[in-house]
């Protein structure tokens, strides 16, 4: 790659990562074709944009992006896949997903709504993470909720005969 191929490569990747609150970084080294291709094409059915990158051009792209990523430039060693995602959960559930057939992909760290999350132990947490779209349907069904019962009630509402006994 020339010079400027890199500088173009850096600034698309810088682009790419202003526009997004969700980015997953995972190990993908060892995957064979077969289970590299099944991974894509589940990213691909959730939403994820899955690329494998090269680490130095990922690591110039975060520092020069207006995002603060943190310590998270420091899990850039050996084979990355970037994973961007509009839910926060979802690569994590992905990747949860794979683990349960192989040992990878392997979670290095994620970078979502300006939170940093560093090591393959925080997958778990990452898959609780309730997506924007669960957190409001979680919302109004609480908002509906005293208003179903009360309805219910009055529905349910014995007689003033029945009350007599």
């Amino acid at each position: 790659m020339t010079r400027e191929e890199k500088s173009i490569a850096i600034e698309d990747l810088t682009a790419r990562l202003a526009d997004v609150n969700v980015v997953y970084l995972a190990d993908t080294s060892g995957l064979d074709a077969d289970t590299t291709s099944n991974l894509r094409r589940a990213c691909f059915k959730a939403g994820i944009k899955l690329e494998v990158v090269k680490n130095t051009l990922l690591e110039k792209a975060m520092e020069a992006s207006v995002n603060d990523y943190g310590d998270l430039p420091s899990v850039l060693k050996g084979n990355t896949a970037l994973m961007i995602s509009e839910t926060a959960n979802g690569p994590a559930k992905i990747i949860k997903e794979f683990r349960k057939k192989s040992d990878k992909p392997l979670l290095k760290g994620a970078y979502i709504n300006q939170e940093i999350y560093i090591g393959d132990n925080q997958l778990d947490g990452l898959v609780a993470i309730k997506s924007k779209e669960e957190v409001i349907a979680q919302i109004i069904g609480l908002l509906q909720s005293p208003a179903q019962r009360v309805i219910a009630a009055l529905q349910n509402q014995p007689g003033k005969e029945d009350s007599a006994e």
